[in-house]
């Protein structure tokens, strides 16, 4: 299944794709929150849910994707737990050896945008980077989990762009303030459940393309820590909630490493696309 969150007035709401149509979820099933991590976390089985909803709609029920404005994924996630150098060829890029550990930060729900949002490059830094990511969804509750059993947590995939502000990103030895920007955090358009995919989501394109010129192109098995060893690793230390969200990290190809760099401007567009996941698609705007 496909889901999305658009926006409805105020507030957002959960969809499920069916072909170029979305049915808002909660409204055909009203026992079903209107949200994709309230539902998650009251066990529901959304796939089943999402299935049902289809099969009951009518055609009042459908609106055409294209009419709709989408929201981030998960607006706001219980966590956003993001990778740093989780590709051999980004970490040889960055000028650093193979990390002896995940390199984790976080990412708060003001630097989240949607698919089709303006990126906000910030006023105070031109240097302005892209990363395209694979993002995981968490659907139950894991800790001190083994490798072995960590995909039965995920609930499902999507793409990420990890737009970095590089000179804040460097100012100190902790990378958050350089992450956190409002607005440089592309997430969405669809999450892709899990059973649609390879396990782990393993051995699929992934491309940043920068005004149509491809930036980056790599292949998500070329990953250091996969999925399942990440949620092991990260569930020996936090619990890992439903709607958690865990972002997996860039290959080599970042606008910061070029000769010269390259950073995003106003007008730009940026697209991130990983194979059998989406599309995701910012322009740059910049702050006033």
């Amino acid at each position: 299944m496909k889901l999305i969150t658009f926006r409805s007035g105020e507030t957002t709401r959960l969809g499920v794709l069916d072909q170029d149509s979305v049915i808002d979820i909660n409204k055909v099933l009203p026992e079903v929150p209107a949200d994709m991590r309230a539902a998650l976390v009251a066990g529901i089985d959304l796939t089943a849910a999402a299935r049902k909803a289809v099969e009951k709609a009518g055609a009042a029920d459908r609106q055409p994707l294209a009419a709709l404005k989408l929201a981030p994924l998960i607006p706001s996630p219980g966590k956003t737990i993001c990778l740093g150098l989780n590709y051999y060829d980004h970490a040889a890029e960055s000028g650093r050896e193979k990390p002896v550990y995940p390199w984790f930060f976080l990412r708060c729900d003001t630097s989240l945008l949607a698919h089709g949002e303006a990126a906000l490059l910030p006023r105070v830094s031109d240097r302005f980077d892209y990363e395209a990511e694979l993002a995981v969804v968490i659907g139950t509750r894991a800790r001190h989990v083994k490798q072995e059993d960590a995909l039965q947590h995920v609930y499902g995939y999507t793409c990420f762009n990890d737009m970095s502000v590089r000179d804040y990103q460097k100012r100190t030895p902790q990378w958050t303030i350089g992450k956190n920007f409002d607005r440089t955090g592309g997430f969405g358009p669809q999450l892709v459940t899990a059973d649609e995919l390879p396990a782990g989501a393993e051995g699929l394109r992934i491309q940043a393309r920068l005004n149509g010129e491809v930036m980056q192109n790599a292949d998500t098995k070329d990953m250091i820590w996969n999925v399942a060893e990440t949620i092991s690793l990260l569930s020996e230390c936090v619990t890992l909630e439903p709607g958690d969200v865990i972002v997996m990290g860039t290959p080599a190809g970042v606008g910061q490493s070029r000769t010269p760099p390259v950073w995003m401007k106003h007008g730009d567009k940026i697209e991130i696309e990983i194979e059998r996941v989406g599309l995701l698609v910012n322009t740059i705007e910049q702050e006033a």
